[in-house]
């Protein structure tokens, strides 16, 4: 598929590195639309292309996306509605309450054992469900000081035995910037497992390269990746492939999803997500109850739906595909499964 960009060149959506398409990516609804051979009239929000939570879709992205069709579930995603600026009781900027458990800027410690860095604010693609879409990352990413505290905290606390990257999307940052906070982290002895939370591989497979995949393969740490796919679409060849490359050399392979009204909410959309995730050689980890955050109650799916579409999966296919169905609730030390 050949898209036309803002810099009036014509790029293949598999062939440019993953930094290119970073640069390349779509940041305008009127233009994502127009790519889409969608009608001008279809419901956007304008007001959300240049704001503090902008559109932004890579080209590999929006390659998967159906041409014609304004309901198809991975434009769903990523396209600024104006039922984002509806205000809903229960819904708010921080609905996971995260500032209660920072231990210094860009340092989280919600439950026991482990610890999370916020390493940026960058993403590559900026989903409209997002928990963290307010989020005040100019006071919380890892800059060389803030880093260095971290580690000095990390290194003081012997009950930490995981770090978990996340952000934004710590995949975002350069393989020689990532390799020297790897190498940070594995310096801290009582820490022996590094997870990573990512949706590059899902977004922008390129991303997965020779040196990312060689910097987990050399490491002392028992290393998870947690890549955050919603729909079967999403898995295209070449995310199938840098999948299956990520699965060789790290210690699990897991797959998060957000039951998205309008996305995912069917027995069928589920059942190929595990399906093809299986397939490649990823585990069907989360099915997260959506996070209560403001602009994003549109996506809502009752838990008692999401219950039910648990035991339906459960039903018609096998256990190992089955994710567990879990809410994230402020205070609690783990996850609550629902299902």
């Amino acid at each position: 598929m050949q898209i036309l960009t803002d810099s009036a060149k014509f790029v293949r959506a598999g062939n440019s590195d993953w930094q290119q398409q970073m640069k390349l990516a779509v940041r305008r609804p009127e233009q994502l639309l127009s790519l889409l051979e969608l009608p001008e009239n279809t419901r956007i929000c304008d007001a959300q292309s240049s704001g503090p939570f902008p559109l932004f879709v890579p080209l590999p992205f929006l390659s998967r996306m159906q041409k014609g069709n304004p309901s198809d579930p991975l434009l769903r995603q990523v396209l600024p509605i104006p039922d984002e600026s509806d205000e809903v009781a229960g819904f708010s900027a921080d609905p996971l309450q995260e500032s209660e458990y920072v231990l210094q800027p860009g340092l989280l410690k919600k439950y026991n054992q482990r610890a999370l860095l916020i390493v940026n604010g960058s993403c590559a693609v900026h989903c409209r469900y997002c928990f963290r879409r307010h989020f005040p990352y100019s006071d919380s990413i890892q800059n060389d000081q803030r880093l260095r505290d971290s580690m000095e905290q990390l290194a003081a606390d012997s009950s930490i035995e995981e770090v978990i990257l996340s952000g934004g999307d710590p995949l975002t940052m350069v393989d020689a910037r990532l390799e020297q906070m790897l190498e940070q982290i594995q310096q801290i002895d009582h820490v022996t497992r590094l997870r990573i939370h990512t949706r590059l591989p899902i977004v922008i497979p390129q991303r997965v390269t020779q040196a990312f995949l060689g910097m987990l393969e050399n490491s002392r740490l028992d290393t998870i990746v947690v890549v955050h796919c919603n729909h079967g679409n999403e898995l295209d060849s070449e995310v199938q492939a840098a999948c299956r490359a990520l699965g060789q050399v790290c210690n699990g392979l897991l797959n998060q999803s957000v039951l998205l009204r309008g996305v995912n909410d069917s027995v069928e959309d589920l059942s190929e997500l595990s399906e093809k995730l299986v397939r490649c050689g990823v585990t069907p980890y989360y099915l997260h109850q959506l996070d209560d955050v403001s602009g994003a109650a549109h996506f809502h799916v009752p838990v008692e739906r999401g219950v039910e579409l648990i035991r339906l999966l459960r039903e018609s296919t096998s256990g190992y595909m089955v994710p567990r169905y879990v809410k994230e609730i402020p205070g609690q030390p783990n996850k609550t499964v629902l299902a």
